[in-house]
């Protein structure tokens, strides 16, 4: 037996698995952790699951499952003993849920799943029975393939679901549904075609979770609009955040106000600048940086300590000079960096701790000028309707190319940044999430006043990506969204991008254009019935996938 088995990231070992150490820098017993907390989690939901039938819903049992699935997301969290820990607290989580089940009338005897019933505290016991849980533990590969691809779609909806959370909104609905897609993906009589259609109702409950947490957003900051985004540096001690919570990003600036320390947004917060409530804070600079995978060097010049809200963490360097810099909130962790605690009885997370370190560091270290524009999710595109439909019509835009997604550090994520620069100048860049930057810094240009590259904002508002296809389908009135000159060439990393890409495929989406490789975890019937059924298909080279988007 390997040391581990993990495929849930683009980037997996030979794009089959890593078994040894994850190319992540996730150590073999964390992953392995990583894959026995799920389990438990499967045993809790086939209590709670029927629980819910008899009229009993728990919302400690929605909220623990929800962050522990955030927690095993590529790039999250690395740290052993949070796992070990979080562990023992799910046994006792299903032990109470399952003593409630029986004191209602459940019979225990129904319940086959052995998840619902391993138990042990020991952390020698634990890491043993880790090795027997894992992905392998199914032997069927195309069974494997659609039960990991429902998982990877639930921790995508989990991340989203929490952040939506944060900020007072939820949906019952949404933990049922995550929690009856854990007991079914345990269910061994269920068939590749039911399977086939969990996957696709998973799509369409992470639509529910996006539209939940677009709501949650605009809700508590106002709808992101048209910013130039700042990305050079001013002469102040600095905090560099980084991850997705944005209820985190407000809790840092009240409380850095009037410090004297500025703030600063690095990869995927960069967002954060195109929301008006934001906008009051003066000591809210702008974006520092880059991708979250070029943090070893943007780190190394940033002087000030960082925050990450969630992932995505890259291990430090053994030469790095800022691991004692790095703080770590929410579903991130890592071993040796401090962690702020969660919020407790309403009050806000206490970042006095990374505050007073910021006032000890130098100011940034100045590493780019000038501006980066953002801010097109989709109110903002809806007020500029007119204007896109004219260019539309006129044949001013030609095409709208979809490329939103994920950002990795393998070269041939270059392609990306190659494919922006050949685009004719009448097509149009909607993007979200960090693949952005392998563009959004490229002299583009604009078409009648709209910028070549819309940036909607985090890979969570790829939700507006789609609701801007769904209007233009209104206003031209298309039979389907396939029939717009719109073009989807996406790239996907973690489990995010998993749930963003069935959503997609449960709104209709087809032909979408997936790299820079197809998911490991995809059997080769799996990958088959993608092709057959939605047209997904891997990218090729620039030239020749310019010529098939082109029709040329």
């Amino acid at each position: 037996m390997s040391n581990m088995f993990c495929f849930q990231c683009q980037e997996t070992s030979r794009n089959t698995g890593c078994t040894v150490k994850g190319v992540c820098g996730k150590t073999a017993d964390v992953a392995n952790l990583q894959d026995l907390l799920v389990f438990i989690c499967k045993g809790i939901s086939h209590y709670s699951v029927p629980l819910r039938a008899m009229g009993v819903e728990n919302d400690e049992v929605n909220k623990f499952i929800t962050d522990s699935l955030f927690m095993t997301i590529t790039n999250a969290n690395f740290d052993r003993e949070r796992f070990v820990k979080r562990i023992g607290r799910a046994i006792d989580l299903r032990d109470s849920v399952r003593a409630l089940f029986v004191s209602k009338g459940g019979k225990i005897e129904d319940i086959k799943y052995e998840g619902a019933f391993w138990s042990s505290k020991n952390v020698e016991e634990m890491e043993r029975k880790a090795l027997e849980v894992g992905v392998l533990s199914i032997e069927n590969e195309d069974i494997r393939s659609l039960r990991e691809l429902t998982t990877y779609g639930l921790k995508g909806m989990a991340a989203y679901g929490e952040h939506a959370f944060n900020l007072g909104h939820e949906d019952k609905e949404i933990y049922a549904f995550m929690q009856r897609a854990l007991v079914d993906t345990t269910n061994d009589n269920l068939s590749v075609e039911q399977l086939t259609g969990l996957v696709l109702e998973t799509g369409e409950h992470g639509v529910k979770v996006m539209a939940l947490l677009d709501k949650a957003n605009t809700t508590a900051y106002g709808n992101p609009e048209i910013t130039k985004v700042n990305i050079g540096v001013r002469n102040n001690p600095a905090i560099l955040i980084s991850g997705h919570d944005l209820k985190d990003m407000e809790e840092l600036l009240k409380q850095t106000e009037g410090t004297g320390v500025d703030v600063y947004t690095h990869s995927e917060m960069l967002p954060a600048n195109y929301y008006p409530a934001f906008k009051k804070y003066k000591h809210f600079v702008g974006n520092y940086g880059s991708s979250w995978w070029r943090q070893t060097q943007d780190f190394e010049t940033f002087n000030g300590p960082v925050l990450f809200t969630t992932n995505c963490i890259v291990p430090p360097k053994s030469t790095s000079t800022y691991s004692d810099r790095i703080y770590t909130t929410g579903a991130s962790g890592y071993p040796g960096f401090v962690h702020i605690s969660d919020r407790k009885d309403g009050k806000p997370k206490d970042f006095s701790i990374i505050i007073e370190h910021a006032k000890k560091c130098q100011p940034p270290v100045e590493i780019e000028t000038g501006e980066i524009i953002g801010g097109f999710a989709h109110a903002q595109v809806f007020a500029l309707a007119d204007k896109v439909v004219d260019a539309v019509k006129s044949g001013a835009i030609r095409k709208f190319f979809v490329m939103a997604g994920c950002d990795g550090r393998m070269k041939d994520r270059n392609y990306y940044t190659e494919f922006a620069q050949a685009l004719p100048k009448d097509t149009v860049i909607l993007t979200a999430g960090c693949a952005k930057y392998r563009y959004n810094k490229l002299p583009l240009g604009d078409i009648g006043g709209i910028p070549r590259v819309l940036d909607a904002g985090q890979c969570n508002d790829s939700y507006s990506l789609a609701i801007i296809a769904l209007k233009l389908k209104e206003i031209f009135k298309a039979n389907s969204i396939n029939d717009l000159p719109i073009a989807y060439n996406i790239a996907w990393y973690e489990q995010k991008a998993v749930i963003v890409l069935l959503a997609l495929l449960s709104l209709g989406v087809k032909n979408i254009h997936l790299g820079p490789t197809l998911p490991g975890f995809l059997s080769a019937n799996v990958a088959n019935v993608l092709v057959k059924n939605f047209g997904i298909a891997p990218i090729g080279t620039v030239d020749d996938d310019m010529k098939l988007f082109l029709g040329e």
